[in-house]
């Protein structure tokens, strides 16, 4: 196939050898799969920041850090130099996370490094050697669904160890690798402690992925694991090996219940108009 632009300047350099074909295209990135040796990984290339949205990204960028203060100031004002540099920001969170997640034993694809807004990492196959599916492309019995359930939980956790949250969470970008799920997407990480969405975030991530796997296990539309998970981080109890219950007391000192039940709600709605998107844009010829 032709080589992409924004690839050719990696096989220039000998990162990579050669395009295979494209992978999938999203509202923020397409992504190809590549040979680099004789190995085959995937080459995320993200679009232009005129091509791309993400909604509410001031939610998702709140808590993140900027030193230099001309850059800090133009993002303020939206100049376009300002666009450029939140742009170079979005990608740099996801490079970072996939390594802070990876060190942490998060299940992540490992990340080769970030060449001019292309995203070299792992391609993540299932037990045929295959592309990993994405969760909302199969079926599963229930005994896995829990099984799967309590390993996402347990990811959920031990990003929260390290300080984030997913914040896009769903089976739209969690894979079936041949070892169980891995957790893709993660330009939009959100700062647990600098955020103030940071509880409500949380709880979405953990709403969406509990959703998913109650359709094989309905026992699990019962757990209560994002209020566990707050509180235990807000009392400094967290533990990326502790084992999680999946219960919580609620007191009348709660956060506040019915903001968290809108955002859930609303995130509902957006993964509907996701899904819809995603059906046009899934596959490129």
């Amino acid at each position: 196939m032709k080589t992409p632009k924004r690839i050719a300047p990696l096989i220039e350099d000998g990162l990579v050898d050669e395009v295979l074909r494209p992978l999938m295209s999203g509202k923020e990135a397409i992504v190809y799969l590549v040979r680099c040796g004789d190995n085959i990984r995937c080459a995320k290339v993200y679009k232009d920041v005129v091509a791309r949205s993400f909604k509410k990204a001031a939610q998702y960028q709140e808590g993140r850090k900027v030193r230099n203060t001309r850059r800090q100031r133009a993002m303020e004002k939206r100049s376009r130099f300002g666009r450029e540099e939140q742009e170079k920001l979005w990608q740099t969170a996801e490079v970072d996370a996939l390594y802070k997640l990876h060190d942490a034993g998060v299940r992540v694809p490992k990340a080769y490094g970030c060449f001019d807004g292309v995203l070299l990492m792992e391609l993540i196959t299932d037990a045929q050697g295959e592309v990993a599916p994405r969760l909302n492309d199969i079926l599963i019995p229930a005994e896995q669904a829990i099984e799967d359930h309590s390993t996402m939980m347990h990811a959920i956790l031990r990003m929260l160890c390290v300080g984030l949250i997913h914040g896009d969470l769903s089976e739209f970008n969690v894979l079936q690798a041949a070892d169980g799920p891995v957790i893709i997407d993660l330009p939009q990480v959100v700062n647990a402690a600098g955020n103030n969405n940071a509880p409500s975030m949380l709880a979405r991530d953990v709403a969406n992925i509990t959703r998913y796997y109650a359709q094989y296990a309905p026992e699990l539309a019962q757990t209560h694991y994002a209020e566990e998970l707050w509180a235990l981080h807000d009392a400094g109890g967290l533990n990326p090996d502790m084992k999680l219950t999946g219960k919580y007391d609620h007191t009348e000192t709660d956060a506040d219940v019915d903001a968290v039940l809108r955002e859930i709600a609303e995130a509902t709605r957006e993964e509907m108009q996701r899904r819809e998107r995603l059906l046009d844009s899934d596959n490129l010829d």
